[in-house]
């Protein structure tokens, strides 16, 4: 599957973007909306950015105890259900009299159910589209994300100027009510992917599974470690420079999304598996520049280039895909998606902590090194490593499959025998 006209007669794909797009602009609305109500209440910068960034880190948890239920879960239904949860838990959100320490209570909450999410939606994304039209279908997913984001946070900016922050989030609760509205309506129910109920113990058990392999351990690893890294360094921009910021976040969202239209549109299925190594290097080398603190044309050109870098996630979730059965691929990605927010997370705290004992510049510059040195490091493990012999099967619950691998195309980057 090459074209986009191709992609769109698949009679469920535009339901579900739909009701993507609807959540994703209540989730940057909302969020937006409640930063600013944290700070206004609190005037803590610190308490704003939790509030906005703490389901991010809730996620962990619920990659713990929760990401079995996206293959043992009807997508569907629990799709739509969240929506409508996350509706709730917003308008809650808007109460005039609620603390702010009930506040958080709630964003916790919600960042655990936003670990399942992940996942389910993932899986069904795989469901709905052949084979062939999954790297397609997740650019044409990546580049909604990020338009959303631009046009969400510049919506939301707008309305706080007009509206408090109390009515945007009930704005936002209306969103979400609407995601479940057209998941309800424009989507099949289907059943779960794998059979059992989910569990912390089938969690734990799957997770297991998902990450002996050493193929699918290097493709996790070279999905989160570059990536983090590299974030961790955009997470700079601010204090590097004040007055360019915006500039360099409007490039890097340029940069992410030529990239994913080249490789999910334009890059033939065969190249595909051997540009893993080349983007990961691509989204990183652009950064060793700062060491020279460029001015801010000659910042934004370098961080343009390195953002097409991140259509490397692309053809690794791809590889992803390829060595995980079925019946695991909701969990899989949701493993996938809690780690990369982690990661992220962390290196944004990282690279802060250096920042401060040397600068935006020197910080960004070994962020950039960093990601470059665990991309050759994973490139020369897959390189090494023997090659596969069996593919997957089965499920954890009817047989261990710790040594379960799939065959892949040869590849310069981490396959394997592969967040």
């Amino acid at each position: 599957m090459r074209s986009y006209r191709t992609l769109f007669r698949i009679p469920e794909f535009t339901p579900f973007l739909l009701s993507f797009a609807a959540h994703a602009a209540a989730q940057t609305i909302g969020g937006l909306a409640l930063g600013t109500l944290v700070f206004r209440a609190t005037g803590s910068p610190f308490l704003s950015a939790v509030s906005m960034y703490g389901p991010q880190l809730a996620q962990l948890l619920g990659a713990a105890f929760l990401l079995s239920g996206a293959d043992r879960l009807p997508p569907r239904a629990i799709l739509s259900g969240m929506s409508l949860a996350f509706a709730t838990a917003t308008a809650v959100l808007a109460l005039p009299a609620l603390p702010v320490r009930a506040l958080f209570a709630v964003v916790l909450l919600q960042g655990l159910a936003a670990s399942l999410g992940g996942g389910v939606r993932g899986g069904l994304l795989n469901e709905i589209l052949p084979k062939d039209g999954y790297v397609l279908g997740r650019s044409v997913h990546n580049m909604l994300w990020g338009l959303t984001q631009v046009a969400g946070f510049a919506t939301g900016g707008a309305l706080l100027t007009l509206l408090t922050p109390r009515t945007c989030l009930l704005l936002a609760a209306a969103l979400y009510v609407a995601s479940a509205l057209v998941t309800r309506l424009g989507l099949t129910a289907r059943p779960p992917r794998s059979a059992g109920r989910p569990s912390v113990s089938a969690t734990w058990r799957t997770n297991a599974v998902l990450w002996s392999s050493r193929p699918r351990r290097l493709t996790y690893l070279g999905l989160w470690i570059p990536n983090g890294l590299v974030v961790g360094g955009e997470s700079l921009y601010v204090s590097y420079s004040p007055s360019a910021a915006g500039t360099l976040y409007a490039c890097g969202a340029l940069g992410m999304f030529a990239g994913d239209m080249a490789v999910g549109r334009l890059v033939p299925p065969a190249l595909r598996p051997r540009l893993a190594t080349p983007l990961r290097l691509l989204l990183a080398v652009p950064y060793l520049l700062f060491v020279l603190r460029p001015g801010a044309a000659t910042a934004a050109v370098a961080v343009t280039a390195a953002s097409v870098g991140f259509a490397a996630s692309l053809v690794l979730q791809e590889r992803l895909m390829t060595l995980t059965p079925d019946d695991l691929a909701g969990q899989a990605l949701g493993l996938h998606f809690v780690g990369m927010s982690t990661l992220q997370g962390v290196s944004a705290a990282l690279a802060g902590a250096v920042a401060q004992l040397t600068s935006p510049a020197a910080a960004m510059t070994l962020m950039a090194a960093g990601s470059v040195t665990v991309t050759l490091t994973l490139a020369a493990r897959g390189a090494t490593a023997p090659s596969p012999t069996a593919p997957c099967s089965g499920s954890p619950d009817r047989r261990p499959r710790t040594a379960c691998t799939t065959p892949t195309a040869p590849d310069s980057g981490p396959s394997a025998p592969s967040p």
